[in-house]
C-alpha cells in the first residue's frame, strides 16, 4: 500500500479541509488523490466558464465519485462575451498544436482565469470553514500562464487572507503544492497514488479521444514518457503519422 511519508511534503503545513479546484485534467486530479490520501475533507469545484468542451467535467465528476468528495460545477458561462480573444473561450481562435511552452500557446490563455476561479473557492471556503483552497499549477505553466507563477500565488494568498480577515478559518491558506515540480514529477506522483490516469482528460480540442498534437496533448505525453509511468491515454491516429 502506498504511504504518505515521502509525500507529506508537498502540503505543508497539513490541511484537514481543502476546497480544490479540478479541472478533470492530470494535475488537479493527482492533487484530489494526494489531499484525500493525506485524510483532508475535499470540496471539489469545476468550472463552466464557456470553454471550447466540456468534457473535462465529466472526467471531474468521475474523481469526484471515486474519492466519495462533494463536488460542484461553478456556472460562469455569464462571462463567455467578456473573455474573448482566447482559443478556449472563442471558437473563432484555433488551438494550436505544438510544444506547451511554445508563444503560440498564449493564445491559450484566459484573462485572470485562476484569479476568478480561485475567488470563488475562497468565499466556499470562507462558507464552510475550511483551511486551505487548493490548486493544482506546475512549474511547466509558468512561461505562459502569469497566474501560475509563485509571485502570483503568494499576492493572492495575501489579498484572500486580507479580505477575509476574521471570518475565515485561522489557519486558512491558499496553496499550490505543485508549483515547482514538473509535469512528470506530478505523473510519478499520481503512478505512486495509484490514481487512474485514464479517468482525465487533457485535450484543448475535446474530440471523441485526445487529439495528441496540441499544447496539453504534447505536454501530457513528454510527462509520461519523461517519468517513466505508462500512459493509458487514447490518442488520435492522426497524431500518429505526423
Amino acid at each position: 500500500m502506498t504511504t504518505m511519508t515521502n509525500l507529506q511534503h508537498l502540503v505543508n503545513p497539513k490541511v484537514t479541509h481543502a476546497v480544490t479546484i479540478i479541472s478533470g485534467g492530470l494535475d488537479s486530479t493527482v492533487l484530489a488523490h494526494l489531499l484525500h490520501r493525506g485524510g483532508a475533507k475535499l470540496t471539489l469545484l469545476s468550472f463552466d466558464y464557456g470553454q471550447r468542451h466540456r468534457t473535462e467535467l465529466a472526467y471531474a465528476r468521475r474523481t469526484a465519485e471515486a474519492l466519495d468528495a462533494e463536488h460542484h460545477v461553478v456556472d460562469l458561462t455569464g462571462l463567455l462575451a467578456l473573455l474573448t480573444g482566447s482559443a478556449l473561450t472563442d471558437s473563432s481562435v484555433d488551438v494550436p498544436d505544438g510544444h506547451y511552452t511554445d508563444a503560440a500557446m498564449r493564445v491559450t490563455v484566459v484573462p485572470n482565469r485562476n484569479a476568478i476561479m480561485l475567488d470563488v473557492a475562497v468565499a466556499r471556503a470562507v462558507s464552510v470553514g475550511a483551511d486551505a483552497v487548493v490548486f493544482g499549477a506546475h512549474a511547466g505553466d509558468h512561461p505562459i500562464y502569469p497566474d501560475c507563477r509563485p509571485v502570483f500565488l503568494r499576492a493572492f494568498e495575501q489579498m484572500a487572507v486580507t479580505a477575509n480577515e476574521g471570518f475565515a478559518h485561522p489557519r486558512f491558506r491558499v496553496l499550490a503544492p505543485f508549483i515547482d515540480l514538473a509535469k512528470s514529477d506530478i505523473a510519478a506522483i499520481g503512478a505512486q497514488l495509484g490514481v487512474p490516469f485514464a479517468d482525465t482528460w487533457s485535450c484543448y480540442k475535446g474530440g471523441a479521444v485526445h487529439c495528441g498534437t496540441c499544447g496539453t496533448c504534447v505536454e501530457r505525453r513528454e510527462a509520461f514518457e519523461v517519468a517513466g509511468v505508462a500512459d493509458p491515454t487514447i490518442y488520435s491516429p492522426a497524431a500518429e503519422v505526423r
